[in-house]
């Protein structure tokens, strides 16, 4: 039997079954569909956390007091008696390949100005803190370079707490209460959004040590060090050198930016693996409908394997017959679940903008080749029963 035969009667036998056909086809097309989409969305969202935490740059160091495991046992900040101090960061920002350092506090308490009032986030940070983070200042300056320990009483608001409180007003220069303080307003930090949930906009800078003191706090609660690019492993051990000395012991926990992109990566890759599982439940259904078809194929089409045979034609020609129209169907579902997935995708980021949709190319070769492999696995077993028939048995049968 030429090729062209072959590819004649497996076209003629999908068209003479079209409505048989199309539904088969359409269990693959659903499980497709339903990986690229789900897989899709797990991609967007892996991205999309991993853009929110490179905003802030990628050559960041954050020093908490405490280690995070003692003995087997997480213990956190609580694991120690000496708190970190504004002297600790000023030490910190000595160290060679150590570009500038943050000491934070953070607390919440009630704003109060111009005849208005709101409660939100209050931030002590150090006057490094728009080069270390990346933020920008939209009006006035941020925190000057006082002496940490006597900084002057000045604040810097966020974008969205400057609208709440003075709305179009122009606010420096205003007096403002932070918990029962005043503080005078020097600038206003440009718009950062949402990161994660939490609002960057919705709060108040202060200088650290007048922070510490209106949340009656003895130490930082962390310290940011950004660091000259390839400095990373020498700048973290310069940190547990000058720690050990300043405390007696190495008392601290050190986060550099890489280990909390190698975790998140590895929880986000879980979750679009195990998303994807999901959607591969649908495709496990699929495969067994075109199982079942072409299984009920090759008994209904018992007489025309048997007269194919008498004609000539070999073992493996009937084998690959049926076995190419397993494969049509399948790739011919994943073409149809491909166009369902993009199409499903595209009016979620329409209807939701926030929600993250991305399809690497890679997932559509690979959805691709899984529709193309489970029409080849399901149907493998009706193909070998059509090819072991006897010729001369299946033209008795029919």
């Amino acid at each position: 039997m030429r090729t062209a035969d072959l590819v004649t009667l497996t076209a003629g036998s999908i068209v003479a079954q079209r409505g048989r056909s199309g539904l088969t086809a359409l269990g693959i097309a659903v499980g497709i569909a339903a990986v690229v989409l789900l897989t899709s969305i797990g991609e967007g969202l892996h991205r999309f956390v991993v853009s929110e935490f490179t905003q802030f740059g990628t050559n960041i160091i954050a020093v908490n007091p405490g280690q995070a495991t003692t003995f087997g046992a997480s213990v956190g900040i609580y694991g120690t008696v000496r708190p970190l101090t504004l002297e600790d960061s000023d030490a910190l920002a000595q160290l060679p390949g150590v570009e500038g350092a943050v000491p934070f506090s953070q607390g919440n308490a009630e704003i109060k100005a111009n005849g208005r009032s709101r409660r939100t986030m209050v931030y002590g940070a150090g006057p490094m803190f728009p080069q270390v983070l990346k933020f920008q200042v939209a009006s006035g300056r941020f925190l000057p370079d006082d002496d940490p320990r006597s900084a002057r009483a000045f604040a810097v608001l966020g974008s969205r707490l400057r609208e709440e409180l003075f709305g179009d007003k122009n606010p420096l220069g205003e007096r403002i209460r932070v918990g029962g303080a005043r503080f005078r307003i020097i600038g206003v930090m440009e718009s950062k959004g949402q990161v994660l949930g939490f609002d960057l906009d919705d709060t108040i800078y202060l200088p650290t040590a007048r922070a510490m003191e209106l949340f009656n706090r003895e130490g930082v609660v962390e310290i940011d060090l950004i660091f000259s690019e390839g400095r990373e492993a020498e700048v973290a051990e310069g940190i547990r050198r000058v720690i050990s000395a300043r405390h007696g012991r190495d008392d601290v926990t050190i986060t550099t930016q890489k280990q909390m992109m190698d975790v998140l990566g590895s929880v986000l890759d879980v979750l679009t693996l195990a998303v994807g599982i999901l959607g591969g439940i649908s495709l496990l259904v699929g495969a067994v409908g075109i199982l079942t078809i072409m299984t009920i194929a090759v008994t209904e089409r018992t007489g025309e394997i048997g007269l194919l045979r008498a004609l000539g034609a070999g073992r493996g020609q009937v084998l690959a017959l049926f076995l190419g129209e397993a494969v049509v169907l399948a790739t011919a579902g994943g073409l149809a679940g491909l166009g369902l997935g993009f199409g499903i995708g595209a009016l979620l980021s329409a209807a939701v903008p926030t929600l993250p949709v991305h399809t690497p190319l890679s997932f559509v070769a690979l959805a691709l080749a899984m529709a193309g492999g489970i029409g080849l696995l399901a149907g493998v077993l009706p193909a070998r029963r059509a090819a072991a028939m006897d010729p001369i048995e299946a033209l008795r049968a029919e």
